[in-house]
């Protein structure tokens, strides 16, 4: 198997996964929307979007379905199934459409759009973003008050994605610290080598500079 990756949120997602799961793969930087690359990628990928697993048979694409496929060859509870399955389903709906969605509004004016010179940033959007940041993060915090994990007491991959923007928060200054729930989480999340620094001995170039 090889995973495409590079160095954004979803893919540095799926290559945190993998590092934390042991998973027999071979690793590839990737770049499909650089000239000459789309007709590469295409086939793996309509979207031209990473993270991309190829294996036998075609390949995956989407941070999330990699995890559940990575998982399941591992034999490992990381994607929890069974009685906890609902749980964990709640929590990877609940973030994509609230606290994920909040980050990736404001890491995308703070960082993306300033990264890739995608244009001004929007003010009114980073404060609809943080609107949305405070609402979704009263929840959380208070879930994560009575709670280790999201999801029983080992980390599971509805910690990793609900933390998907977070190791990019020097960029998008979201106040993680008003949340101290929040923050206990993901600093336990940060102890965990394979979230800390998933490209650890891979070939990764470090993203464009802000400006």
């Amino acid at each position: 198997m090889k995973l495409f990756f590079s160095r954004n949120p979803n893919p540095r997602l799926a290559v945190a996964v993998a590092r934390y799961l042991h998973a027999d793969i071979e690793y590839e930087f990737a770049s499909p929307f650089s000239p000459g690359e789309a007709e590469k990628f295409r086939p793996l990928n309509p979207n031209l979007s990473l993270p991309i697993l190829v294996e036998a048979g075609g390949s995956l694409w989407e941070a999330d379905a990699i995890a559940c496929r990575l998982s399941a060859k591992a034999g490992s509870d990381f994607w929890r199934t069974g009685e906890a399955q609902p749980d964990m389903i709640r929590w990877l709906s609940w973030g994509k459409e609230n606290f994920v969605r909040a980050c990736d509004i404001v890491h995308f004016e703070r960082g993306t759009k300033r990264r890739y010179r995608l244009g001004a940033v929007d003010p009114e959007r980073i404060r609809e973003g943080l609107a949305q940041f405070h609402a979704a993060s009263r929840i959380l915090d208070g879930a994560l008050a009575e709670r280790i994990w999201l999801v029983g007491n080992s980390p599971s991959y509805a910690d990793f994605r609900m933390a998907a923007f977070l190791p990019f928060n020097d960029v998008a200054e979201l106040p993680l610290a008003e949340y101290p729930s929040i923050r206990r989480w993901y600093d336990r999340l940060e102890e965990i080598e394979a979230w800390r620094d998933p490209f650890a001995g891979l070939e990764a170039p470090a993203l464009p500079t802000i400006s």
